[in-house]
């Protein structure tokens, strides 16, 4: 009984090591389209989802496990990055503080990288 609860406690510590926070800083907040798929990527304080345009939630980033969270410049443009497991993919988002667009790129294993320029929703 010991056993499993110290394998227990070292898997939960594990699990809570690997995950970051979804903490957007500076990134602005919002709403934008990707019209390719015909979702909207919506950015709170706190979270990410991706939405259908009538508003259904299609993904939520905080009922998943977020690594390798980071907030840095690119340029002048705000960058927010991480990778999702179980989504399989590493995420990246470009937004520039004059324009209203926001340009996503998604890596997907074994896939060709994916981006799309998405228009504020």
């Amino acid at each position: 009984m010991k056993k499993i609860f110290v394998i227990l406690i070292v898997l939960l510590t594990a699990v809570s090591l690997s995950a970051d926070p979804i903490q957007l800083g500076n990134f602005p907040l919002g709403q934008w389209l990707d019209a390719n798929y015909n979702a909207v990527w919506d950015f709170t304080s706190g979270n990410i989802r991706i939405l259908s345009t009538n508003g259904k939630v299609l993904y939520d980033f905080s009922e998943k496990t977020i690594q390798d969270f980071q907030i840095t410049l690119e340029g002048t443009q705000i960058c927010i990055s991480f990778y999702c497991p179980e989504a399989g993919r590493a995420y990246k988002f470009l937004k520039s503080p004059i324009e209203s667009d926001v340009n996503m790129y998604i890596n997907r294993r074994g896939l060709p990288e994916y981006s799309v320029t998405m228009k504020k929703w």
